[in-house]
C-alpha cells in the first residue's frame, strides 16, 4: 500500500544537496521547455516532439548496454530523429506516417535493447519516468551549457523562426529558408528533449515542453510573453512538484506532470468563464 502521509522532516529533505541540483536542474529545463514549447504548438509540431523522446530510448538502453552516458546515447538518437523529421517538412501531412514508423521501430529497439543487459532493464524505468532526484552535478553544468547555447542561437534566428513557424507559406514566398527552419527547430527540440528526459522521462514529457506551452497560449497574446509565461509554469510546476515531493513522500515526476495539468486546466477554465 502507498503511503503518502505528511513528513514532518520536509524541510530537511529540502535542503538536502541532491535537491539543491534538482531545483538547480528545473530551472534549466523550465528555460528551454517554455521557450520551445511555443514554437512546438506554433508549428503543430507536438506529435514529432513526442516522438523524438521516444525515439531516444534505444540510443538510452543502448547507450547503458555499452557502459556509455545515458544522456549521449539517449541525445544521439533524438538528434538523428530530428534531422530525419525535420528534413521531411513541417506540415504534418508530409511526416506523420514516417514519424510514426520511425517511432514504432525505435520504442521497439529500445525494448530489444533493455531485454540483452541487465543494466539497460533496471534503468528503463528511469529513463521512461524520470528521475530528477538523481541529477548530478555535471549534467546541471550541461543543461546550463545548452541554455546558454539555445538562447544564442535564439537570437540569430528569432524572427526567421517565428515567421515559417505562424505562416509558412508567407514566409516562404518572403525568401524564408523554411527547410532550414524546420531542421533547425527538430535539432533544437532534441537537445530539449535529452535535458527534460531525466526529470520526468520520455513517457511524460508533454507536461515539460507543451502543457506549460499551452497553458501560456491561452493567457498570453504575444509570442515572447508567452514564452516567457511558459517558463514560469513550467518551472512552477517543477519546483512545486519537488516540494510537494517532500512533503508528501510520492514520486516528483507524478506531482510536476499533475501541477502542470492543473494549471492548464485551471487556465483553460477561465477563459472558457471569459468568452461567456
Amino acid at each position: 500500500m502507498i503511503d503518502f502521509s505528511f513528513d514532518p522532516d520536509w524541510m530537511d529533505t529540502l535542503t538536502a544537496p541532491f535537491m539543491a541540483n534538482a531545483f538547480l536542474a528545473g530551472l534549466c529545463i523550465a528555460l528551454a521547455a517554455g521557450v520551445m514549447g511555443y514554437f512546438t504548438i506554433a508549428r503543430q509540431s507536438t506529435f514529432a516532439a513526442h516522438a523524438l523522446a521516444h525515439i531516444g530510448l534505444p540510443g538510452a538502453t543502448g547507450a547503458v548496454l555499452l557502459g556509455l552516458p545515458v544522456s549521449l546515447g539517449l541525445g544521439a538518437f533524438a538528434l538523428g530523429g530530428a534531422l530525419v523529421i525535420g528534413a521531411l517538412g513541417k506540415r504534418a501531412s508530409q511526416r506523420e506516417i514516417a514519424t510514426g514508423t520511425v517511432l514504432a521501430f525505435a520504442t521497439g529497439l529500445g525494448l530489444f535493447f533493455a531485454r540483452l543487459s541487465s543494466s539497460a532493464s533496471q534503468q528503463m524505468q528511469s529513463i521512461l519516468f524520470g528521475s530528477i532526484l538523481t541529477i548530478t552535478t555535471d549534467q546541471i553544468i550541461g543543461f546550463a551549457a545548452f541554455d546558454a547555447i539555445l538562447l544564442a542561437v535564439l537570437a540569430v534566428i528569432y524572427r526567421p523562426l517565428l515567421f515559417s513557424s505562424v505562416d509558412e507559406q508567407v514566409a516562404q514566398a518572403k525568401g524564408v529558408p523554411i527547410g532550414a527552419m524546420n531542421v533547425a527547430f527538430m535539432a533544437i527540440m532534441a537537445g530539449v528533449i535529452t535535458i527534460a528526459v531525466p526529470a520526468v522521462g520520455t513517457l511524460l514529457i508533454f507536461a515539460l515542453v507543451i502543457t506549460p506551452a499551452a497553458t501560456a497560449n491561452i493567457l498570453a497574446g504575444t509570442p515572447l510573453r508567452a514564452m516567457v509565461l511558459a517558463s514560469v509554469l513550467c518551472l512552477a510546476a517543477i519546483w512545486g512538484g519537488l516540494v510537494l515531493a517532500a512533503m508528501f513522500p510520492a514520486p516528483p515526476s507524478f506531482i510536476i506532470v499533475t501541477l502542470s495539468t492543473l494549471f492548464w486546466a485551471a487556465a483553460k477554465g477561465a477563459d472558457a468563464m471569459r468568452r461567456r
